[in-house]
Parts: C-alpha cells; structure tokens; sequence
C-alpha cells in the first residue's frame, strides 16, 4: 500500500480514517489484508502516532479493522461478518430489509437444498437429523429460532457448495431476526413439518423434491412474516 502525507482539512483523525479506509477499498479489497506497523503508518501519512491509533480504533468499532495486540492490524474479511449492521445502513427500514431478504432466500435456499440432496453424506444427514430434533423439542421460540438457524446452517454447509455457505453466513443475524418474527407470530408445527419434508428428500437423494420442499418452506415463512407489500413507485 502507498500512503502520501495529509494535508489537513477535516480532523486529523477523521483524515486518517478516511484514508486508511480508501486504501483497504482499492487495494486490499475489503478483506484478508493487513496495516503497516503504527510507526511506519503515522510517518507515511505525516501524523502522530496517537493520531493514527485512535483512527484505527474507531475503524474497529466500525467493523473495517481488527486489532491483534503484538501481532499487528488487520483488515476485517467481511465475507465472513454477518452483513445486518451494512444492510441496516442500506435498507433503513425493517420490514423493506425481510421482505428483501426473503427474496433472496428464495433464490439461493432451493437450490442449496438441492445440492445437499446429491452431496450430502451420511454424518451431514445426521447433523441435520439433529437440529431437527431440537426443532421438534423447542418449547419456545428463541429455542425454535436456534434450532431452525442449526439447520439451515447445516444444510448449507451440506450443499458442498461453499459460496452459498459464505453467502447464508453473513445473512444469518438477518435471517435470525426474520425467523424471531415469525415464530412469535405461529407455532412450530409447520416449521418442523415442512424442514422433515426437505431432510426427508435429502436422506433420499432427490433433490427436486428437496428443492420443491424448501419452496413451500420459504412461502410459508413469507406468511408468518406478515410483512406489508411494498409500496409501488412514482417513477415514469
């Protein structure tokens, strides 16, 4: 990474934050990267260290850095933080954020449950024999919640497909938060049933009855949401 000395105009902090973000967007690539030492930081850019420090901890407490103490600074590898916190920013409102969420889970989730119906192996099969166990047990729905997000995690990592399990991950504070509303709103007699319809294809290898299983999953889920459509545009 180069870094050229700041001429200040906004805070000297606020000008160094701004920097070392621009630098982890064009060069490092949002991810899996890591800052000069402090010293070497704060000479390149031509302030304090406590300047730079303070920078990096508040783009620490934004999610962009990580700091290592004796180890160094490192850039955060957002494909593996969940994304609530920059949809939140995205998408303010709450209802408009699940409804959108729900269409993409509708993209992605048949297909995820057809690829673990052809890839799945027997000990997969019986992690998600598990999760629904604890499904059909949960006498709450913070405890139906959990053991719903045990399965859907599981199935994904099923799949064998591991973009779609890195996708499924860093939605799954939003996804958490859909399935809480939904179970407040209804029991877990239709969840459970229809996640025994998907497992069921997936112990039996057919994934179109899989894929077609998690559909009526998805509809259902859409349901308990109750969520209002969205309002048409005014655009021409």
């Amino acid at each position: 990474m180069t870094f050229s000395t700041i001429k200040p105009q906004r805070s000297l902090v606020e000008e160094v934050c701004a920097r070392i973000a621009s630098e982890i967007r064009d060069e490092i690539g949002g991810g899996d990267g890591w800052l000069p030492p402090e010293r070497d930081l704060a000479l390149k850019l031509g302030v304090s260290r406590p300047v730079v420090r303070e920078a990096t901890k508040r783009l620490e407490l934004q999610g962009l850095l990580e700091v290592k103490h004796g180890v160094g600074t490192k850039v955060v590898d957002k494909l593996h933080k969940p994304l609530n916190g920059s949809l939140a920013l995205l998408i303010p409102d709450d209802k408009e954020r699940l409804r959108q969420l729900i269409q993409v889970r509708f993209m992605l989730e048949p297909e995820n449950a057809r690829l673990a119906a052809e890839n799945a192996s027997a000990t997969q099969i019986r992690k998600l024999r598990a999760a629904l166990q604890q499904l059909e047990a949960a006498e709450d729905f913070e405890s139906a919640v959990l053991a719903d997000m045990t399965f859907h995690r599981e199935l994904a990592a099923a799949s064998g497909n591991q973009i779609i399990t890195l996708l499924l991950h860093s939605l799954s504070e939003l996804i958490q938060t859909s399935l809480s509303r939904g179970y407040s709103r209804t029991s877990t007699a239709n969840a459970v049933r229809q996640h025994a319809a998907v497992l069921t294809a997936i112990e039996k290898h057919d994934p179109e009855a899989a894929a077609q299983a998690m559909r009526e999953h998805l509809i259902t889920a859409e349901t308990d949401l109750a969520l209002p459509k969205p309002k048409k545009s005014n655009r021409a």
